[in-house]
């Protein structure tokens, strides 16, 4: 590994993986282990769990793992040097300054450095004479030049190349800005500005670093890319990931957040005193948005649009806020308007008002459902009640279901009776679903190993083989130098087991000890999972000698078979090599 092993067991033991996790996950005790609802997908049923016995985790449900430098690596989005990183400056631990491959940091560095040049580029041409078109419409849209400056916003000139220009003069490669998205290469092999005559927000991340911009075009003005272009995907950001906002917001959202639509609303709300208003980024609000907000508050207030677009997106989002463990409410404001609009009519004390009394998201969907319904017809009051007890049925709390069922027989005039046999029948059914799909899961688990290693399809005896070799020299290092003598890496019949299996061999002969950890910078996300939930497989827990044994003579086996059916493509020599390899292997085999 290239980070030195003493230092890694350092950080390792200066950050206990419990606590690491602990504003992230509610663990509770089971047994020796600890288990959860898992951070990185929705989920009902924990299956997230915690072994502090080896310092690992592992997601049944979504086949996430590893060890806490993985956990870090994932929750935080960032790559395992910087999540090596995060957690010795975490612990006071200094890093050496060279010893390892960097290579990625330092492009990530990069990007971010012309983020912040480019960002301050558009902010200087905004409040120049040349800017001035621009700054008229954010003035004009009731901005003050101190929340101009607050936000950073800026714009971008009517050119091709002006950022370009800028950029390489601060001694930046066009390589290194395509990689940030601020330039684009034409299909005539030209490079151009990506964001021209826009005015441009910032997109800044928790940690106050410029990470991408979005650019709005002018009003009436026909753009090419739309009425706004956003930063694409790059190696410091993902929009499904990010919040516009969340920089300023996070220190003000102790109890609630306001979740907008558009980056203008976070900042006029801003502007109008409300700091802990946030946007989600050019897409529709995300799982892992909605992950971040958990982290740092209590409430979300769903302020949309209250078109037929912000009622499904208001939708939307309460379904994935859903399993947050957040207090949902939804705010309409009256007439259609928007917060800026509002506030500027009505001023900040009556949205205040409004704020205090939004409604809980079950009453929003009372309200809502009554759309397109007659309520004053016989069919359309049933109708209606129809789609109102199955809203009410989603609730798992007996005094909401109690206090909604009483609104709707006072107000329809249907006993209280009949609306509580309708609820607990749909209950009754839901829990039916529910219990079917958990023994589904058990039976036929969301995760499966084939995902990451596809070879297990065609050879399912031999990847359970390697596996279970895997598992047992974890479990019981001690048999690595009898393994080994049996079983070379080449000997693994799927690509994957058999490059663990080389790491393994590289670890246990350099002399380190082998630990999970050890595979870290070796291994993406996805197969360090995989390899946690061998680790802490039952695979060696009894008779684990004659186990492995039993193992390797599978894959062997297999390996001749292989090897059998290639014969008749083989040349005499090379026959005459492969002989030689099934009487070598039938060898160690006995």
């Amino acid at each position: 590994m290239a980070i030195p092993e003493d230092i890694i067991n350092e950080i390792k033991m200066r950050n206990d993986i419990e606590t690491v996790m602990a504003p992230y996950v509610d663990l509770k005790r089971r047994g020796k282990n600890l288990v959860g609802l898992c951070p990185f997908h929705n989920e009902k049923t924990p299956s997230f769990t915690v072994y502090p016995e080896n310092g690992s985790f592992y997601c049944f449900g979504c086949g996430v793992g590893g060890d806490v430098f993985s956990f870090v690596r994932q929750i935080e989005n960032l790559d395992y040097i910087d999540a090596v990183k995060f957690l010795a400056e975490r612990s006071g631990i200094t890093l050496p300054q060279d010893g390892y491959d960097d290579s990625m940091q330092k492009l990530k560095n990069t990007v971010y450095e012309i983020n912040r040049e480019t960002a301050k580029f558009y902010h200087t041409y905004l409040m120049s004479p040349d800017g001035k078109w621009a700054l008229d419409y954010l003035v004009g849209r009731g901005l003050s030049i101190s929340t101009i400056k607050h936000f950073g916003l800026g714009a971008a000139p009517d050119s091709w190349d002006s950022l370009i220009k800028h950029l390489k003069g601060l001694g930046y490669s066009i390589s290194d800005m395509i990689q940030a998205n601020v330039v684009a290469k034409s299909q005539r092999g030209s490079y151009y500005d990506r964001f021209r005559k826009r005015v441009m927000f910032p997109i800044i991340n928790i940690r106050g670093k410029v990470i991408a911009f979005s650019g709005r075009a002018m009003p009436g003005e026909d753009k090419a890319g739309g009425k706004y272009v956003n930063t694409a995907d790059t190696p410091v950001y993902k929009k499904s990931e990010n919040l516009f906002g969340i920089n300023f917001a996070k220190n003000h959202c102790d109890e609630r957040v306001i979740l907008v639509e558009g980056n203008m609303d976070v900042i006029s709300l801003h502007q109008a005193g409300f700091e802990n208003a946030v946007a989600a980024l050019g897409t529709s609000f995300t799982e892992e948005q909605a992950k971040l907000l958990s982290r740092y508050t209590k409430e979300i207030v769903l302020l949309m649009d209250s078109d037929a677009a912000g009622q499904k997106a208001a939708k939307r989002a309460g379904e994935i806020l859903q399993n947050t463990g957040l207090e949902i409410r939804v705010l309409l404001l009256p007439d259609g308007k928007d917060p800026d609009e509002y506030i500027k009519k009505n001023g900040a004390d009556k949205f205040k008002a409004l704020l205090d009394g939004a409604v809980s998201e079950i009453e929003y969907k009372l309200l809502t459902a009554v759309q397109g319904i007659d309520i004053n017809q016989d069919d359309g009051k049933l109708q209606y009640l129809s789609r109102a007890v199955k809203i009410i049925a989603e609730s798992n709390d007996v005094m909401t279901r109690d206090l909604y069922i009483g609104r709707l027989s006072d107000k329809y005039g249907v006993s209280r009776a009949a609306l509580e046999t309708k609820v607990a029948d749909i209950r009754k059914e839901k829990f039916k679903q529910r219990q079917k799909r958990e023994i589904e899961q058990v039976v036929h688990p969301k995760f499966d190993r084939t995902d990451v290693n596809p070879e297990r399809r065609l050879h399912p005896a031999a990847a359970v083989a390697e596996e279970t070799v895997i598992a047992i020299l974890f479990q019981h290092p001690n048999t690595f130098d009898a393994t080994y003598e049996k079983l070379k890496p080449d000997d693994m019949i799927t690509s994957l087991n058999r490059r663990i299996y080389k790491h393994i061999c590289e670890c246990a002969t350099s002399g380190r000890n082998l630990d999970i950890s050890y595979f870290g910078e070796l291994l993406p996300p996805a197969e360090m999972g995989y390899l946690t939930s061998l680790v802490n497989s039952e695979k060696g827990d009894k008779n684990a000698d004659a186990v492995l044994k039993d193992s390797i003579k599978v894959i062997l086996d297999e390996g001749l078979l292989r090897d059998t059916r290639n014969v008749k493509n083989m040349s005499v020599d090379d026959w005459a090599d492969n002989l030689q390899k099934i009487i070598d292997a039938k060898k160690k085999g006995n």
